[in-house]
This record gives C-alpha cells, sequence and structure tokens, in this order.
C-alpha cells in the first residue's frame, strides 16, 4: 500500500514541477489580492476619526486593528476554496486521455488513487495560504504598505489551533471537489458545479466583510459556514476574543465536524465513481 502511495504521489509531483506555470499562476492570484486590493480598499478611511466610531469599526471588524488585518486572514478562506477548485481537473484530464483507467488497471488499490490525489493537491491548497499569511506579516514592516497586525501574543496552542484550522479548510474543500473531479467526465460540467458552490459559500462567510452589515437571516448563515469558522479561529488568535462568543476552539470543533462531513462524503463520491470505471 505505501509503495503504491509513494508512486502515485510521485507521479503528482512530477507532473507538478514540469508544469511551472501552473505554479506561478497558482500563487499570483493570493498575491495579487493582497498587494492591490487589500491596500487599495481600507473601511477605515470611510470612517470619522473619533473615538464612538473607531470602537464601531473595531467592533465590525472582530478587534482587527485594521480592515487589512481582517482581510489579510480572511484571505485563508478565499484561497482554500480558489485554490481546491481545480483539484479535480486534473482528474478528467486523466481520464479524457486514458491514464485512469490504466491507473486502475494496476494492481494499486483504488482508495489510494484517490489518497494520493488527495493529499498532493490538499498541499497545493496549504502551501499558497501559508505564503500568504507570511506576505501579509511580511508587508507590515514595509514602508508604505499595509499589512498583518497581531495584535496579541499567540502561544503553542493557538499555533496549534491555526495550523489544525487551516488544514481542516484545505482538506475539506480539497476532498470535495476532487471527487467531482472522479464523478465528471467534462470540465465544463465540473466548473459549472463547482463555481455553483464555490460563490454562496465565500460571500456567505466573513472572509471578506463583516458579517455585521449582512440582514439578520444571512447572520446565521455566516456564523455556521465552514470558511468562518476558520478565519474565526484564526483571528480570535491573532487580535483577541473580546468580540467572540465561543472561543477559539469551539469554532475549531465546528470546522473539524464541518471537515469530517465533507471529506467522508468525498470518499462516498469518490468510491463510487471509481467502482464505475
Amino acid at each position: 500500500m505505501y509503495r503504491e502511495l509513494a508512486a502515485l504521489l510521485r507521479r503528482e509531483y512530477l507532473r507538478w514541477v514540469r508544469a511551472p506555470m501552473w505554479i506561478v499562476a497558482g500563487l499570483m492570484m493570493p498575491i495579487l489580492y493582497l498587494a492591490l486590493f487589500g491596500q487599495a480598499f481600507d473601511l477605515g478611511k470611510l470612517v470619522p476619526p473619533n473615538p464612538q466610531a473607531q470602537a464601531g469599526l473595531s467592533s465590525a471588524l472582530l478587534g482587527a486593528p485594521d480592515y487589512f488585518s481582517y482581510f489579510a486572514v480572511g484571505m485563508v478562506g478565499m484561497v482554500a476554496v480558489t485554490s481546491s477548485l481545480f483539484a479535480g481537473t486534473g482528474v478528467i484530464f486523466d481520464k479524457q486521455l486514458g491514464i485512469l483507467q490504466r491507473t486502475i488497471s494496476t494492481p494499486a488499490r483504488r482508495s489510494v488513487i484517490f489518497a494520493s490525489s488527495l493529499i498532493f493537491r490538499g498541499f497545493l491548497v496549504v502551501l499558497p495560504i501559508f505564503i500568504v499569511l507570511g506576505l501579509a506579516r511580511l508587508l507590515a514592516f514595509i514602508p508604505g504598505f499595509t499589512g498583518l497586525t497581531v495584535v496579541e501574543n499567540v502561544g503553542p496552542a493557538g499555533v496549534l489551533e491555526i495550523v489544525v484550522g487551516i488544514l481542516a479548510i484545505s482538506m475539506a474543500f480539497t476532498s470535495l471537489f476532487l471527487a467531482f473531479g472522479f464523478l465528471f467526465t467534462r470540465v465544463e460540467s465540473y466548473f459549472g458545479v463547482v463555481n455553483l458552490l464555490n460563490l454562496p459559500i465565500l460571500f456567505t462567510s466573513n472572509a471578506l466583510y463583516p458579517a455585521g452589515t449582512s440582514p439578520l437571516w444571512l447572520q446565521h448563515i455566516t456564523a455556521y459556514n465552514p470558511i468562518s469558522l476558520a478565519v474565526n479561529v484564526m483571528r480570535e488568535n491573532f487580535f483577541g476574543a473580546s468580540y467572540y462568543a465561543y472561543p477559539a476552539y469551539v469554532y475549531l470543533g465546528g470546522l473539524l465536524a464541518w471537515a469530517a462531513a465533507l471529506i467522508l462524503l468525498a470518499l462516498a463520491l469518490g468510491s463510487r465513481a471509481l467502482k464505475t470505471k
């Protein structure tokens, strides 16, 4: 089993490094969002410079010292969804070229075929997330730029919560979209479905803008959105717990429940698709 998994992971790696533009394009989008949109759009400049207005802004941003810091952490959720969108496209191309059929005909277990794609493509989603957080923090030390300002002392427990949250949100969406890749045979059908899910999930979260500006019914949806749960874990550790109803580990527990449900659903869909091949 381990030899099969290692061989399939090596194949995924070789395909990845032989397409450098795929690597560059995958990293450039979140970097451009941070360097352009994040710098150009600042809610703080729309608020009068008086203590009452600034306190209201701080409450809306859930304790974040400025909009960029709020936005930079929210980019984790955005990158997790948008990067995982492409998890299933390689599988569809493998089917169209007959590569998947040849892989299935080998002694490799079908569960290992799915797991190898999930592990490697999950890594490709996690990598830009840490790059985004690192770049956002670095911008705070560059004159003329606004960067991620961390106002809390993040201890070992906080670091663990953040890392687990990033892994959970990344693997949840990667597994789901990867399963769709095994289900569909045409790229058009695949992107039709994932885009139908992608935008509602992203825009009903609090990743990019404060949830308090939404209608009450939408705020209830936002509270249980997996992206909201993931960024709440990070924001509470970075900016403090004053504006949150629950400790970070409660949000992390909800996120892990979402991740487990989506991964189990993906495994069921992927197993069903592979059985029909």
